[in-house]
């Protein structure tokens, strides 16, 4: 008899340790269950609205999305490149002085005027003005320099329009 208790006993550990591994593997599998509803809902709000059934063609779709938008990055940078390279050549700076070309009549009647672009490139205007008449002169200048002689009045004139 002492066997039979014995052989019980083994049977009923035996019986008891499967029972518990089973509860433990359906603890386990509650708590992946619980996981993976909360991966499958954030999967569900991640592709939502996309018109994309699965991930791969959503990665695929961003993945081409992402270089339209560096082929646009690429065209606007040539593009703003181009209008840089425009703008510097383009005679935006300006530079005025007036004086009097004759100490002895008038006041700061005569002028010099500097139109210049980045690069020093323009035209330099002086209207001299005496009592019976003005007269204008323009000179071409290109870095800053003329191939006629630049009185100090019109010198002064392309300095005040490179220092705006």
């Amino acid at each position: 008899m002492s066997e039979v208790s014995t052989s019980i006993s083994v049977e009923a550990w035996v019986v008891a340790a499967a029972g518990a591994i089973l509860l433990l593997l359906f603890v386990w599998l509650m708590v992946l269950s619980i996981r993976f509803g909360k991966i499958r809902k954030r999967y569900n709000r991640m592709i939502a609205d996309t018109g994309i059934d699965n991930l791969e063609q959503l990665i695929i779709h961003l993945q081409q999305s992402n270089q339209q938008q560096q082929d646009k990055l690429q065209l606007q940078n040539e593009q703003l490149q181009l209008m840089k390279d425009s703008l510097a050549t383009i005679k935006g700076r300006v530079g005025i002085h007036r004086y009097n070309a004759f100490s002895d009549q008038g006041s700061d009647l005569s002028f010099s005027l500097a139109i210049l672009n980045e690069k020093q490139d323009g035209v330099v205007v002086s209207g001299i003005h005496g009592r019976e008449e003005t007269y204008v002169y323009a000179k071409p200048l290109k870095q800053g320099d003329s191939a006629y002689a630049l009185s100090p009045e019109e010198k002064k004139a392309v300095s005040l329009a490179m220092q705006e």
